[in-house]
């Protein structure tokens, strides 16, 4: 097996036993690092250090991972303007933030047999967030219901990334003050 020492350094193609006696003598533990390769590699290091830093890693990892989450706004066939509007503006921050915004147009009564009024609304709700969101499913009726999904144009994890760095920049600025 290929031996890699405590400091990083190739020790070279050795002996199992030969391994496990440097890896004593150093009071350190003999880790296979990588059990596929030809021959195997192992690595004399301590393996409740190897672990803790591997935990670190994926918790950061975990960290920095952003959860799409699908947010729903609820219309009716005949609303308002301006309740149209303030419909569009939460939109607008739900796709802002990397969420996709679910639209959902409620039909009642005599509305059900109009389907196609609410794909003009829904049409003219995408085209009102085009420059935050594209359509990801086109209008369609399930039950009483008329749904359409946009989705953000920015992931999520992009969003975080640069709220940090926005974070970052005026922290710098209020240092510099």
């Amino acid at each position: 097996m290929r031996l890699v020492g405590p400091e990083g350094e190739q020790v070279g193609v050795v002996r199992i036993d030969i391994a496990q006696r440097l890896a004593q003598e150093s009071d350190l533990d003999l880790v296979e690092v990588s059990p596929n390769s030809n021959p195997p590699v192992v690595k004399i290091m301590d393996f409740g250090k190897f672990k803790y830093e591997a935990a670190q890693k994926a918790k950061e990892a975990r960290k920095n991972q952003a959860n799409t989450v699908l947010k729903e706004i609820r219309f009716r066939l005949k609303i308002d303007t301006h309740d149209y509007d303030t419909k569009r503006k939460r939109a607008e921050s739900f796709l802002k933030q990397g969420d996709k915004v679910k639209a959902m147009i409620l039909f009642r009564g005599r509305e059900q047999s109009r389907p196609e009024q609410g794909v003009r609304l829904l049409q003219r709700f995408a085209e009102d967030l085009q420059e935050f969101g594209a359509v990801e499913s086109t209008p369609m009726i399930d039950g009483r219901n008329m749904v359409m999904i946009i989705g953000p144009l920015k992931s999520k994890a992009d969003q975080k990334q640069q709220a940090r760095k926005a974070k970052a920049h005026e922290a710098a600025v209020d240092a510099g003050e």
